[in-house]
């Protein structure tokens, strides 16, 4: 389940403990069908209102939010309307460019109907209710997430576009990654620097006179990412991160998900001899076990500026072929060192 659907069924069981009756289970209709959802707990308040809480069950991809527990409490009105707020543990929106304005609390437009539709099947006749959403364990879980860098603060979002979590592929992922480009897009940003992940957003901050805003993570997903850029007005495009991630671009590799593809030593070995090298070196090259291991040698025979020159160039090219950009590309070491020269991008220098 997603955590919309986790707190439509939180909802749902609260409004149903009014009753008296205790709610071990609830079924929820999603945009994918109905649900069966189980109860960790519920309780009657008063005559009027009700709470009750949900546990988000595992599913096959990793996610912070597994195990996690959703609240809800409801509260019945004469208004025959549903007023949906955010309590403890659920963030709000401090920035442009994402679902909702800013201000209002981080819970998504299809977990929001989710609610209502699943609480007006189950309202007596004329009534309405006030649903008050909260998760205990939300403002530590939003620190490992990219709320921070999405302007959500205080707790984390309730998600969800179908109701049913999904691999990390699916299309409600890629919504995920899109919206830090969705912020800075609102916020006026033309100049963007697209990373792999944490390591690149680090050397970024390090190396460019960029704002945090300006810098965003793509992760496995550079084909979709790449795509969304393409169709922006971007006055320009820096690509900027690890050899190790890198690489795999030059060689027509967009999802770059190791279990999916790799030709890391493939593509390091083919450039190598493209720029001269010989047998014996491309071999070595070819046989090392790590990225890393690869550019010592290359360091070792004085040729990692013209094999990362040449992967860059191809980078470049497959972007221009497959997305009609023309990104800067930037290959760095683990240690922030630049290993290609054939950039057109002034780097800050913190050691003067």
């Amino acid at each position: 389940m997603t955590t919309g659907s986790a707190a439509t069924a939180a909802a749902l069981a609260a409004l149903q403990s009014i009753k008296g009756e205790k709610v071990s289970g609830v079924n929820i209709q999603t945009p994918l069908g109905c649900l069966d959802i189980s109860v960790k707990s519920s309780h009657k308040i008063s005559d009027h209102s009700g709470r009750a809480s949900v546990v988000k069950m595992p599913y096959h991809d990793p996610d912070v939010t597994i195990n996690l527990e959703v609240h809800a409490e409801v509260h019945l009105t004469d208004k025959p309307s549903i007023i949906i707020t955010g309590g403890e543990g659920v963030g709000r929106i401090t920035k442009p460019g994402l679902q909702l304005p800013v201000g209002e609390v981080a819970i998504n437009p299809v977990p929001r109907k989710m609610i209502q539709s699943n609480l007006e099947a189950a309202l007596p006749p004329g009534k309405g209710a006030q649903v008050l959403i909260t998760i205990p364990q939300g403002r530590k879980i939003a620190r490992r997430t990219m709320n921070p860098r999405l302007g959500i603060v205080d707790g984390i979002s309730i998600l969800g576009t179908t109701g049913i979590a999904r691999s990390m592929n699916s299309e409600s992922f890629q919504k995920a990654k899109k919206c830090q480009l969705d912020v800075a897009l609102a916020e006026g940003y033309q100049e963007l620097v697209f990373v792999p992940g944490n390591i690149g957003e680090k050397l970024a901050r390090q190396l460019l006179d960029v704002e945090d805003d300006q810098i965003i993570q793509m992760g496995n997903l550079v084909g979709y990412m790449l795509e969304e850029a393409s169709k922006s007005d971007l006055s320009k495009l820096i690509i900027m991160g690890h050899a190790g991630k890198l690489v795999k671009i030059a060689g027509g590799i967009f999802q770059t998900e190791h279990r999916l593809a790799d030709g890391r030593r493939e593509i390091i070995t083919t450039h190598t001899g493209l720029r001269g090298g010989n047998k014996k070196v491309m071999e070595e090259v070819f046989n090392s076990n790590t990225t890393e291991d690869m550019i010592e040698i290359l360091e070792r025979e004085g040729m990692v500026d013209m094999v990362f020159n040449s992967i860059a160039s191809s980078i470049k090219e497959r972007c221009q072929d497959r997305f009609d950009l023309k990104p800067e590309v930037i290959i760095l070491k683990m240690d922030g060192t630049v290993l290609n020269s054939n950039y057109r991008v002034e780097l800050l220098n913190h050691q003067s």
